[in-house]
């Protein structure tokens, strides 16, 4: 474990929790504040470090592998041009990373825990999915290491990319003038974690949006619009269990019907919601369309999980 390694892991985690917890402490003076969500999410956070340490081995390995042992040349961060190029380089893997987290089931089903928060908050941020390695996430990192980068270096230019989102999921924080539709800004977080229809599959960037602005997934946030948060099929449990295998779940009985090998791959590869007859690709949610029924607030009229 290098020294930056543990300063991500004993420096910068404790001090991620903490903010949390203070945010939470704050906006508890201030109005509802789910702490049983928090406290999944810090389980979440947790787990998933253990699963990073302990387990060797993930789906992505051999494509990490062939990408090393493939490489184009020997990169390393010796002067401004090889930082410029893995942070750009990382931008464009980690966006469309991204989009396919939403847009294919297989990566859905360990990115919905992210999106699974029914409040929008610091802790959310922390609350990842455990299921990284199950799902091979880091393969669309490998370009970077067959373009020369060490795998490690990679794995943490990730983790400081996801460090520096960690702040824009503070929902008390506006809209940042002309940076918006530039940078990852807390109101373009809002608009990519909300469920309403419009503002659905939209802002995939890390720490620039300017590839979603390129490929037209950039969506600003609206004033009449107040965003949802949650999933569309909203979890309404504080069980980690059900938080975790839930899209698994679902996942297992669509399978368990499907008739034929084009349904099983559609089950698996395509769009989340993706029904045998729906075509390839599930169409484009429509952005204008009217708004939906609000959902009741987390625990309104629900018996305790």
């Amino acid at each position: 474990m290098t020294s930056l390694d543990k300063f991500l892991l004993f420096g910068m985690t404790p001090a991620i929790v903490l903010a949390a917890l203070v945010e939470g402490w704050w906006l508890s003076r201030r109005q509802t504040y789910d702490w049983l969500a928090t406290g999944v999410s810090v389980l979440d956070l947790v787990v998933r470090l253990l699963v990073n340490i302990f387990v060797p081995f993930a789906l992505s390995s051999p494509v990490t592998a062939w990408a090393r042992e493939h490489r184009l040349m020997d990169l390393s961060l010796d002067g401004w041009q090889a930082f410029l190029l893995l942070f750009v380089g990382l931008e464009f893997c980690y966006y469309w990373f991204h989009r396919a987290s939403h847009r294919v089931r297989w990566f859905w089903l360990n990115h919905a825990i992210h999106h699974s928060p029914n409040e929008l908050n610091l802790s959310a941020a922390v609350r990842i999915g455990i299921f990284g390695k199950v799902t091979g996430t880091f393969v669309f990192f490998g370009p970077l290491v067959w373009l020369g980068f060490d795998a490690k270096l990679v794995g943490i230019a990730l983790s400081l990319n996801l460090l520096y989102q960690f702040w824009i999921h503070a929902t008390w924080l506006p809209k940042l003038g002309w940076l918006e539709g530039i940078l990852n800004t807390p109101s373009a977080h809002r608009v990519h974690h909300a469920s309403n229809p419009q503002y659905l599959d939209a802002n995939y960037g890390g720490v620039l949006l300017v590839f979603d602005r390129l490929f037209g997934t950039y969506v600003p946030e609206r004033a009449d619009v107040p965003p949802r948060y949650g999933l569309v099929k909203p979890i309404l449990s504080h069980n980690p269990l059900r938080v975790w295998f839930t899209t698994w779940g679902d996942l297992l009985r669509d399978l368990a019907s499907a008739r034929r090998l084009r349904d099983v791959l559609g089950y698996l590869f395509m769009p989340p919601g993706w029904r045998p007859g729906m075509g390839l690709w599930q169409p484009v949610p429509q952005r204008d369309a009217p708004e939906v029924a609000a959902r009741p607030l987390v625990g309104e009229g629900l018996p305790t999980p």
